[in-house]
């Protein structure tokens, strides 16, 4: 493979980033953003993908698993993030198996360019769902050793009788409407639980995160619906699967202080009950306090977080004597 060149990361030293020219769609030039910060000596890396409306800033988990000694990785994906151009629609897929590009790029990076011989993926939210879907498709072979969802996007924040209903209409407007932007906007809610300037602790960029969310188009969402309906019939994850969610979900038109401290976006039951559907070797751990970004929540929450994650990664991917 070309060996891809890595700049200094608009986060500093010591990340990296590097820019992926992918095939072009009906839009034009696309390119994913792979971001890296090198631990010396290390043969294991954990490859990140952010969640919809999101991008990588969360600088702490790099931290933490830098110290277990990984390699960190994080793919901002196409049209989000630091891969957004402005000829682009935010966030814009009509495929969420289009993501396998960047992924299998990413992959090859880490393994084949930067020597890793172990690879966990970590997916939060949207992430979790693309990469869940991913992972099952690249089952056998032996890219990736453990998947970390992080509040997995596997069922949409709705009665499963709307979603029956809807869905068909759904798919059909997805297919020869696609570009049309569905009214349902994000809630500014959550992304004000976090950011310092509002009515949280967490530093990031609003033009990359913003509160109110990008437009939402019928392609992107019925992309999602039918990667769902992947899960809900059953996925082959072929690796060691640790699926986190929050204990309890807040669905809220107003403030709410519950948003410091549940999922102010997903249901988390639903993405529990659908945990077994990922694979035949998956633990599920439910967090006290969690908020949806389950690494972003309280400290006391967050430190469930990291506690469970390196229980589990001892376990299931131990360093070798």
């Amino acid at each position: 493979m070309t060996e891809v060149e890595f700049r200094t990361d608009i986060l500093g030293a010591p990340y990296e980033s590097a820019e992926l020219a992918l095939a072009a769609d009906e839009e034009g030039p696309v390119s994913a953003t792979l971001v890296r910060r090198l631990t010396p000596g290390a043969t294991r890396a954990v490859l990140y993908v952010h969640g919809y409306t999101d991008y990588f800033f969360q600088t702490h988990l790099a931290d933490h698993f830098a110290a277990a000694g990984y390699s960190f990785y994080a793919l901002d994906l196409r049209k989000y993030g630091r891969s957004l151009r402005p000829h682009q629609s935010p966030n814009y897929v009509r495929d969420l198996g289009s993501y396998d590009e960047e992924l299998d790029a990413a992959v090859r990076i880490v393994r084949e360019q930067d020597g890793h011989t172990e690879l966990l993926v970590n997916g939060h939210s949207t992430g979790g769902l693309v990469t869940a879907l991913w992972a099952d498709r690249r089952a056998g072979r032996g890219w990736v050793d453990g998947l970390f969802l992080n509040s997995p996007f596997l069922a949409l924040p709705a009665a499963a009788a709307v979603r029956t209903v809807g869905g068909p209409a759904l798919d059909v407007l997805g297919r020869l409407l696609p570009t049309t932007k569905l009214p349902a906007p994000l809630s500014p809610h959550y992304v004000h639980s976090l950011h310092r300037d509002h009515r949280g602790s967490w530093d990031f960029d609003l033009a990359l995160k913003p509160a109110e969310g990008f437009p939402l188009y019928a392609g992107w969402l019925a992309a999602i619906n039918e990667g769902q309906r992947r899960v809900r019939a059953g996925l082959a994850v072929d690796c060691p699967v640790l699926l986190m969610a929050s204990t309890a979900s807040t669905v809220t038109s107003k403030w709410d202080d519950a948003l410091h401290r549940t999922d102010g976006v997903l249901r988390a039951d639903d993405i529990a009950d659908l945990a077994p559907r990922l694979g035949r070797h998956v633990t599920t751990v439910r967090i006290e306090g969690g908020v949806h970004d389950l690494v972003l929540s309280g400290e006391s929450a967050r430190a469930q977080v990291f506690a469970e994650l390196d229980r589990w990664l001892a376990a299931y991917l131990p360093v070798a004597a």
